[in-house]
């Protein structure tokens, strides 16, 4: 056992000490997780590896490297012993994302020799819901896309993609990876549409999956129907499904600002209980 400070890559051996960690903060800590629940901390099979932070001998933080860098319940001790660890091995992530001031300080010592980083968003409220709104009524027009319909989605996933992240899917690889992801949300039920004569007029999908809670994700309306707050009743559709058949928790982060969204989330129910930040490379 181990009896001091230290840091190191977590083995499969040490899954229920992650998972106690992680399940300590079920909402901030649900992309992670739902990795983990699938994965295990294999670092094949999980995407990365897992450091963990040890403080006299006790797992008390996480770090997962893989194409993120997510700090994960991680002290200002931990966050120094992340960083030293990132800077030696090189950046290999697209992104660093977690909560704000993990993530801040993480960066912050980071810069210096993976700067300088092509956005910063400091600030992206993470919001929760148990309940479906009483004055909104969900859109009827929202449902699973179907395996079939992967033609008619992509378009919408790869538009909402690019407006939200500044860099398409497409780029690299050709979206085959991108592809993949969301042709396994579709086949798993967890894309959500409103389809008009061959158009997606919404969309969402849901991501992250726990048995605590699970995240809406790749929220998208049409640029031509805008402002019709055809948002707020595709979300509450949404909400109605994963609610009723996927966790007792919906949780979701925006940026900042995004002032519309942020707007349509709260009208919907949703209610600030913490910040992310983004670091995009």
């Amino acid at each position: 056992m181990l009896t001091h400070s230290t840091a190191r890559v977590l083995e499969p051996g040490d899954l229920d000490a992650a998972l106690a960690v992680l399940h300590s903060d079920p909402v901030a800590n649900a992309f992670v997780t739902s990795r983990v629940n699938v994965a295990g901390l294999d670092p094949w099979r999980l995407g990365g590896e897992m450091w963990g932070w040890y403080a006299a001998g006790r797992l008390t933080s996480l770090c997962y490297a893989g194409a993120n860098l997510v700090p994960i319940c991680a002290t200002p001790e931990a966050v120094a012993a992340f960083a030293e660890r990132a800077r030696r091995s090189g950046r290999r992530c697209s992104s660093i994302v977690g909560p704000a001031d993990a993530t801040a300080d993480l960066w912050s010592r980071l810069e210096p020799h993976w700067g300088p980083a092509r956005e910063i968003r400091r600030h992206q409220p993470l919001m929760t819901t148990r309940s479906l709104p009483a004055d909104i009524a969900p859109d009827p027009g929202v449902r699973r896309v179907r395996k079939d319909e992967m033609e008619v989605i992509m378009p919408a996933c790869v538009a909402m993609f690019t407006e939200e992240v500044g860099v398409s899917p497409l780029a690299g690889d050709g979206g085959l990876l991108y592809q993949a992801r969301v042709a396994e949300l579709v086949s798993t039920g967890r894309a959500f549409a409103r389809i008009e004569n061959g158009e997606v007029v919404f969309k969402a999908e849901i991501g992250a999956v726990t048995r605590h809670t699970c995240q809406i994700q790749g929220v998208w309306v049409a640029p031509s129907h805008r402002g019709r707050r055809l948002s707020e009743s595709g979300m509450a559709a949404v909400l109605h499904y994963a609610l009723r058949d996927v966790a007792p928790v919906v949780s979701l982060y925006v940026n900042d600002f995004n002032t519309p969204a942020r707007a349509a989330y709260q009208r919907v129910g949703f209610t600030e209980v913490g910040a992310f930040m983004s670091v995009l490379f």
